[in-house]
């Protein structure tokens, strides 16, 4: 059996599926054709149904839960680890939400921590993560940052207003549930939990080896310094990695909760997640 599989080439990412994807356990008659992608182009493919197993940001969840359901491994929750909102080297003197915003993708969780921190804000552009730096550098406006850009901003001067992440902490008492792995609802659950089973292993392989950094990891790095590396993995990849857990469960549905607040829409709350 082959089924399709997308992440992001982000270090986090690499590490949770390396040893799956590059046959480091055994994965009996389940083979991957593995695509890496950027999370925004990730999450506008699950809308469409097309990969089978992937990842994609939380903030898209409510409009994918009719074809798939939650994987309990290989998801990104955490403390301290969310998205930043940041400008350029002068301060911010006016009303931030009258400012131009740049946000990696419409339907990520950046983009729903920001917008229960600055309903009010309109002046969006979506761009891909990775340029949202230069966009607030060259004096275009405010940028939500994530990914290794939390470890970077500051040396190219720009400066944080406010850490998004923080807000939902102090404002829900939750880790940030940032983003998860989907699997498409129409394949047996039986092979549902299988492979479920096979992330955590491949997880718990990563770990097992760290903190050594395998070329798969480091070539899909684009050009990272190996402590950025590891900052990210140490971030983004943890027990809520290996298994939701109850606590993990929660946190996804009260991002879906706050989802529905903000955009007034009917949720199901049933069969989330493979169990």
């Amino acid at each position: 059996m082959k089924f399709t599989l997308g992440f992001s080439p982000c270090p986090n990412d690499t590490f949770i599926f390396d040893a799956l994807v590059n046959k480091k356990i055994d994965t009996g008659n389940i083979q991957f054709e593995t695509v890496l992608e950027d999370v925004q182009t990730l999450n506008q493919w699950a809308m469409q149904g097309k990969l089978t197993i992937s990842k994609l940001s939380y903030g898209v969840l409510p409009l994918v839960l009719d074809t798939y359901a939650v994987l309990n491994s290989g998801s990104a929750l955490g403390r301290g680890a969310g998205p930043l909102l940041i400008a350029g080297s002068n301060p911010v003197t006016n009303n931030i939400e009258e400012n131009t915003i740049a946000i990696p993708g419409e339907q990520t969780t950046a983009h729903l921590l920001f917008s229960l921190a600055y309903p009010k804000a309109k002046k969006k552009i979506f761009l891909r993560y990775d340029a949202i730096e230069d966009f607030v550098s060259n004096g275009n406006g405010l940028g939500v940052i994530i990914h290794e850009n939390r470890f970077t901003y500051a040396d190219k001067g720009l400066k944080k207003i406010i850490d998004l992440g923080n807000f939902w902490e102090k404002e829900t008492g939750n880790p940030i549930p940032l983003g998860g792995i989907v699997i498409n609802r129409e394949i047996d659950i039986n092979i549902q939990r299988k492979i479920d089973g096979l992330i955590k292993k491949s997880i718990e392989y990563a770990f097992s080896n760290y903190p050594r950094l395998n070329d798969y990891i480091c070539n899909n790095a684009q050009e990272m310094s190996e402590e950025v590396i590891r900052k990210h993995i140490e971030l983004y990849v943890n027990d809520y990695s290996i298994n939701l857990g109850e606590e993990g469960k929660d946190t996804v549905k009260k991002l879906l909760h706050v989802y529905q607040q903000l955009h007034n829409c009917a949720i199901d709350y049933e069969n989330i997640f493979v169990s």
